[in-house]
């Protein structure tokens, strides 16, 4: 490669990773052509970007990064390693942790996820695990959205009890309509008594 190549791969490897907030590498050795494009297509269905990098390049690309420190990840450049970038953090994770319950391959070398370094294939499963922003997002409209429902399950069931309290309600107004001619007769029967007491005399 010449030096002007280097220039145009180094551009190159540099814009993908220019505001990426996700980002892994990964080795793929071991891959043979026609695993390593169904690994490439599947990753395209899920909106990750997969680059094959020569390691030197890399490391001079993410120096000149502006914002990011990647030093962390570069112990881990040995080897084939392939960028990955991807919007949702844990997207590649996934991705590669499906591909192994068939391969070897790819291993996790280093990521840079949520403003955090994973060194290690250890970490995999972490990175898995790492809820995405939608993810969060849905979780917490989720918790916002359960007290409403609450309210609106109660408002809904609100106007059956009513009407229950006052179907229970209507016999006893009936019995009390049927009450009260017989407390209206109590004052004409005081009234006679009174009528009588001056033929006492």
């Amino acid at each position: 490669m010449t030096k002007d190549q280097k220039v145009v791969a180094i551009q190159e490897i540099k814009d993908l990773l220019q505001d990426a907030k996700v980002v892994y590498v990964a080795d793929l050795e071991g891959l043979n052509a026609a695993k390593s494009s169904d690994f490439r297509r599947q990753a395209f269905k899920q909106n990750i970007k997969v680059k094959v990098v020569k390691n030197t390049l890399l490391q001079k690309a993410m120096e000149q990064i502006d914002g990011v420190d990647f030093s962390e990840m570069f112990q881990t450049f040995k080897g084939n390693s392939a960028v990955m970038i991807a919007e949702t953090a844990n997207a590649p994770a996934k991705l590669i942790k499906d591909f192994r319950k068939k391969e070897e391959k790819p291993a996790l070398k280093s990521a840079f996820v949520q403003e955090t370094f994973y060194v290690g294939d250890n970490n995999l499963e972490t990175l898995v695990n790492i809820k995405s922003r939608e993810e969060m997002i849905g979780e917490i409209i989720g918790l916002l959205q359960s007290p409403i429902q609450r309210v609106v399950s109660a408002l809904q069931n609100k106007p059956e009890s009513v009407e229950a309290k006052a179907e229970e309600a209507a016999p006893a107004v009936e019995e009390a309509k049927e009450e009260t001619p017989a407390a209206e007769e109590a004052p004409e029967a005081s009234a006679e008594s009174t009528e009588e007491t001056p033929s006492a005399e």
